[in-house]
């Protein structure tokens, strides 16, 4: 891939909203913010690594980007076009797809493996004849390393890490240049998470996808991105370069969030001072004025109460949303 092509925008968020009407009784709806003005860019061939903890929005953040929820507002642009009718969505939906969490309730168990693998081959109409439609089948089960014979049994009869290759073969089926992958190694066994991650790598390296990977195990993050975004409650608080953010996180939740990764060396790792947060996250439905980790922030002031923090680049490639962030630091 050219250098060129490597630093152009594939996907371009700005200013994405996604909140939804939840009930409060007598016929009275409150707005849940999931996501709360994110704004980020992905360039061809790069892993964005998008981490915080449960219930942060990080998977409504990829729903609404490939319009499985409809963004109450903001714009998301592929490729340097706006997707905003349905033409647009439909063709959107050729070029990325989704690895879903949960490789037990994602796949239809009373279809074939085949049958699954083949499905958005058959709503695309990507193949002339069934010998064709086959073909593509086994080329696909290959590519995660299923073997032929798997393709006439159901999904029950796999084991976990084997389902998300089925996940994988039938989000692959379009020849995708984007992947959504939600927490695709979160329901796994440590043993098979590893097996996973290599295999997105090379599929990323044979096939030039270009991955937003949402996970909570940040460790897993940063083998995979090339660089990581931290979201806490519906907002982005830090985006920079993966070492980088390991290195030096400057937001204090990203500080919480990297201290509390595991270090092999236990020399450095007795040295390293953990940092615990304290009380709990708040609820979207009643999310604080002004920053949004203010509750739990040993750094507020009344102006964090005030005023919600601009995302900012602080230094090259490295953007935070921190009034203080300068006298912290």
């Amino acid at each position: 891939m050219s250098e060129q092509n490597k630093n152009t925008p594939l996907v371009e968020v700005k200013d994405l909203k996604q909140y939804f009407d939840i009930s409060t009784g007598f016929f009275q709806t409150k707005p849940l913010k999931a996501v709360d003005g994110v704004s980020f860019s992905i360039n061809r061939g790069e892993t964005l690594g998008l981490v915080g903890e449960s219930g942060c929005g990080k998977t409504t953040v990829g729903r609404t980007l490939l319009n499985l929820y409809k963004p109450t507002s903001g714009e998301i642009w592929y490729d340097g076009k706006l997707i905003k009718t349905k033409a647009d969505i439909k063709e959107l939906r050729k070029k990325a797809t989704m690895v879903f969490q949960d490789p037990y309730s994602s796949l239809n168990p009373r279809m074939t493996v085949a049958d699954i693998i083949a499905e958005p081959l058959d709503v695309h109409g990507l193949y002339n004849t069934k010998e064709e439609r086959r073909e593509k089948i086994l080329q696909l089960m290959d590519y995660v390393g299923l073997n032929s014979e798997h393709a006439s049994r159901y999904a029950h009869e796999f084991s976990g890490g084997q389902r998300q290759r089925i996940g994988i073969a039938r989000s692959l089926a379009v020849n995708p240049e984007f992947m959504v992958c939600d927490e695709p190694v979160s329901a796994l066994d440590v043993s098979i998470q590893a097996q996973i991650i290599n295999m997105f790598d090379e599929l990323q390296d044979e096939l030039g996808l270009t991955y937003l990977f949402i996970a909570h195990d940040l460790l897993v993050v940063r083998h995979i991105s090339d660089r990581i975004a931290v979201m806490y409650l519906g907002k982005m608080v830090e985006l920079a370069d993966a070492g980088e953010i390991y290195e030096h996180p400057l937001h204090p939740y990203a500080k919480a969030l990297m201290s509390a990764v595991p270090i092999p060396d236990p020399k450095i790792a007795r040295a390293n001072q953990r940092i615990a947060l304290e009380g709990d996250i708040p609820s979207p439905l009643k999310a604080p004025s002004g920053c949004p980790f203010r509750t739990r922030c040993i750094y507020a002031t009344e102006q964090c109460a005030m005023e919600t923090p601009e995302f900012k680049e602080v230094s090259k490639g490295h953007f935070v949303a921190c009034h203080r962030v300068a006298e912290i630091n």
